[in-house]
Parts: structure tokens; sequence; C-alpha cells
């Protein structure tokens, strides 16, 4: 059924990442191109490109063609792709001629946004493309039994989107997904200090604060850190000190639409089911299990036990490429 060549690829909003069957992930960098606007030409991608958000020339634009899980700009998509895995056949040292490739999408992703991703990939010259849903991408990452009759839970947090999902048998009984995650947090950051403190920071700056001193909902000692930006009334460089109970607050919003979808999809899970996961508990992966507290925060508010993968933001790639030997499994129990 499949080629040699087999890779599985997880097209994240914030990260890109490829695994493949022999060597597991062999490259994970930020799903980020930066395009020269007068030729069209590709410059760089990956971590390349991000370190040029915020400090190119005008001609040169570093993007991110994913928005929210999805396709927000198809041609940037397509030529990222290429460029990524032709990184790839470099660093496996033979090209990957017609590899058969499994991709994960959001459950929320529309008839058109799976074709935008299925012929992206097609394009490249891939001998058989399979979608694969992320919450049950990240469950198999997750070392999680999701071909058996038991339900498990699996929160993902990424970079564009949160999905829940409660899996059996192969399949989603019990799906939620929202549009918050990593970058809406990132952008909640921005918000606060720029109507607080009259200051504009970049989003790599606001990353760093939610890494260093951002946490969830939970009682913590108070930390601090020192971040510049530009004071927007003299637009001179400026240097503010931010409290970690106050980005706190700034984060309280996208947090509590996250445990939203969580209560959401428990409540139309199945009575069988139920008892399941109060065994089992439920797992989280993505980028955002890593804020600090969530898994305090989340336990505490719905009573179930809470666990955190072992490679969280791994997860979802390594389920990817784990699929490709369960996918008979997976596309009976779907059908």
């Amino acid at each position: 059924m499949f080629s040699s060549a087999e890779i599985g690829i997880d097209l994240g909003t914030a990260n890109l990442l490829i695994y493949t069957k022999n060597k597991g992930i062999v490259y994970n960098e930020p799903a980020v191109v930066a395009i020269d606007t007068t030729t069209q030409n590709v410059l760089a991608v990956g971590e390349e490109a991000k370190q040029m958000i915020g400090k190119t020339p005008q001609n040169i634009v570093p993007v991110r063609p994913m928005k929210d899980g999805v396709i927000a700009d198809y041609e940037v998509t397509s030529q990222m792709l290429k460029e990524m895995l032709k990184k790839v056949s470099k660093k496996l040292g033979h090209s990957l001629r017609k590899p058969s490739v499994v991709v994960c999408v959001p459950t929320g992703a529309t008839s058109v946004e799976r074709r935008a991703i299925h012929n992206a990939i097609k394009e490249y010259g891939a001998k058989y493309v399979h979608l694969i849903e992320e919450p049950i991408a990240a469950a198999i990452g997750a070392g999680l039994p999701v071909d058996e009759p038991v339900s498990n839970m699996v929160v993902d947090i990424g970079g564009g989107t949160s999905e829940v999902a409660i899996i059996s048998f192969g399949g989603i009984v019990s799906s939620q997904s929202t549009r918050v995650g990593g970058d809406k947090i990132d952008q909640a950051i921005i918000q606060h200090v720029r109507k607080k403190y009259n200051v504009l920071i970049g989003e790599r700056t606001a990353e760093q604060v939610k890494i260093q001193i951002g946490y969830a909902l939970i009682d913590h000692p108070e930390e601090t850190m020192e971040v510049r930006g530009r004071d927007m009334v003299s637009g001179l460089p400026k240097t503010i000190a931010l409290t970690s109970t106050e980005i706190q607050k700034a984060l309280q919003e996208s947090l509590e639409q996250i445990l939203e979808a969580i209560q959401t999809t428990l409540e139309s899970c199945p009575p069988e089911l139920s008892g399941d996961i109060v065994d089992q508990g439920i797992t989280l992966t993505g980028g955002g299990a890593l804020l600090k507290g969530m898994q305090e925060w989340l336990s505490n508010e719905i009573d179930v036990p809470v666990h955190i993968a072992p490679e969280p933001l791994e997860c979802v790639a390594i389920g990817t490429g784990k699929s490709l030997k369960m996918i008979t499994k997976l596309q009976k129990a779907t059908k």
C-alpha cells in the first residue's frame, strides 16, 4: 500500500514537523517563509525566516501561511512545503521520491480547507496522501490505545487552535475545536502591554513573556520580567517590567475558552464512556500544555486526572508518522 518513503507531517500554525518511519522526527522548525515581494522568490524557511520577523527591509516579508491550523495562503504553503521537504531530503541524504504522506488536519477544517492541504502535498509529488484528524494523531503520539473500545480524551493546544476530542475505536466520538491557541495568547499579551503601558511589543517578545512568566489560573509566587518595546507616544524604545500576575489576568479569557471547549465535550460524551475518562483522565498535548500550572488548573476545574503527554510538542507529528501502520484499522473504524 505504501512506497518506501513514508512520512508524516504535522502542518501546524506555529511549527511544521516532519516524521519519517526510520529516523523519527527529522524536521521541526517554525512554519514561516521569507518572501522577496519583488521577485516572489522564497528566501528562507523555518527558523531562519522566523529570525527575520520584524527586522527585514520592505521588499522582504516573513509570512506565516498557516492560520488557525489551516492554509491561509495556498501558494506560499506549497512553496514552504517544497523547501522544507528539500531540506529533509538533504538531511536524509536521499530524495523523497513519491512518498506516502499522512498529514493532520484540525477537526473543524472544512472540506475546502482539507482539499487545499491535500492538493498542496500532492503538488510536491506525493504518491498517496491521507488526512488524519489532529486529536487522533495526538492520541497515537501520546501512546494512548486509540483503536480499543476504551475512551481516551485528548486536549491538543496548538498554535492556532485547541482541539478537544474523546476517541474510542479509532474514531472521534465527541469533539470541540476552538480557534484559541498559542497565537491568541501571544496577542492577548501584546494587547495588555499596549493598553496598560502604551508600549508596542512584537510577537517574539510576547512569546518569550508567555514562556517565562505566563501562568494558568493558579496561585503562584509572583515573577517579574523586563521587556523592550516602542513607546507609542514618543516613538522611542522603552523598557518596562511585567509581572506574572498581570500576564495571568491577560490570559484569563483565552484559557477560559479552552476550558469551555473541554466542558462542552465532556457534556456531550456518551455515559458509557464517561466512566473511562474518570479512570483514564485527560491527556494534554501541544505547546499550550507547557504553560506553567496548566495541568494543575485543569484538574482543579474539571475534577478529572490530567496528564501531560511525554513529548507534548512532538505528539501530533509522532502520531501522524505512527498512524501509517494503523491507517487501515483507522479507516475501517471511521467508515
